[in-house]
């Protein structure tokens, strides 16, 4: 925990008086706005640039304030609640009365979680309500993980920024929709489906598209400067030659058994085994291709399963409407 208490108290000021506030999560950086402030919410998309119909994410400090945000809580809700907040993991449920449709993109329904860090934690605390807060970035873009990444894109459009070190989860939040008869996952991320399989002794279904709205799942997301190319595994090393040959500046993700390959590219980014690691570095790898001024990044998807499946949703919407080669 790196911000001052006293930072943190004049944090909760600028939110009580209708301001935005940059604050660290253990998943990405947010953009923060009193969840209740109708023009303060509709000041977040104006700074991103993100569609009012895209909804947003209520935080809160702890599980047994859910009661005064949603208007029913189904047993299923209660039970992911208890067993992962604070934590990564979303929950969509209807939305109650303190909750203006301004923060819900129109929907009757409400996406909520309680975060795990300890300066979110401290905000929300201070602050003694509800902060609406997608991630701190302009619409479609790669999430930020660090206040500096913050500053880079918003700049002074935020009233005031928490810093809290480094991300340590590095990819969103997942969420679950639980108001239908059978809890769907909408957006896989930092909760893995297999724990919340083990926790509702049942299979969980993740869908490729859904009619609920919910954030991070427009078609192109999560999205570098940079183009993103999905190739299959055993491709990448001769795709990465024949763009470079072509003229690109091309950045490669090098998958580790790879490590020693020779690579014809721009700049190179070695993965970590670990996809705990790979997940938490992942913005910031598209980031340093980014700045190493690639206009062209190869990458392939990882195994589905685990924190895999959140890595290769974000690489998807990065890559936006295209196929894997």
């Amino acid at each position: 925990m790196t911000a001052s208490s006293s930072e943190i108290e004049e944090a909760a000021g600028v939110l009580r008086e209708g301001g935005l506030v940059a604050l660290p999560t253990e998943t990405v950086y947010g953009l923060g706005a009193n969840a209740e402030n109708p023009a303060a919410v509709t000041r977040i998309f104006e700074v991103k640039g993100r569609p009012p119909s895209h909804p947003l994410i209520v935080h809160i400090a702890a599980a047994d304030q859910l009661d005064d945000w949603v208007a029913e809580v189904p047993p299923a809700a209660r039970l992911l609640a208890g067993r992962f907040w604070p934590g990564p993991l979303t929950l969509v449920l209807r939305r109650g009365e303190r909750v203006p449709l301004e923060a819900t993109g129109g929907l009757e329904t409400v996406a909520v979680r309680v975060p795990d860090h300890p300066v979110a934690l401290a905000l929300l605390s201070a602050f003694g309500g509800g902060v609406t807060a997608p991630s701190a970035n302009r619409f479609g873009q790669v999430s930020p993980t660090t206040a500096d990444d913050v500053l880079a894109a918003l700049g002074d459009a935020v009233d005031f920024v928490l810093d809290g070190g480094r991300c340590e989860v590095g990819v969103e939040s997942t969420i679950v929709d639980v108001t239908g008869e059978q809890p769907v996952i909408l957006r896989p991320g930092g909760v893995t489906r297999e724990d919340i399989e083990a926790v509702l002794g049942h299979p969980v279904a993740v869908p490729s598209t859904s009619g609920v709205r919910v954030p991070g799942q427009h078609p192109s997301h999560y999205a570098p400067r940079a183009r993103v190319v999905l190739v299959e595994p055993e491709r990448v090393l001769a795709e990465a030659e024949l763009a470079q040959e072509d003229g690109h500046q091309v950045g490669v993700f090098l998958l580790p058994h790879l490590a020693n390959a020779p690579v014809k590219a721009h700049a190179v980014v070695a993965l970590p085994e670990s996809p705990v690691a790979y997940a938490r570095g992942l913005y910031g790898f598209l980031r340093e291709l980014d700045q190493q001024g690639c206009d062209l990044i190869v990458a392939s998807l990882p195994p589905e399963e685990g924190l895999g499946l959140a890595i290769a949703n974000r690489l998807r919407r990065a890559a936006g409407p295209r196929t894997v080669t």
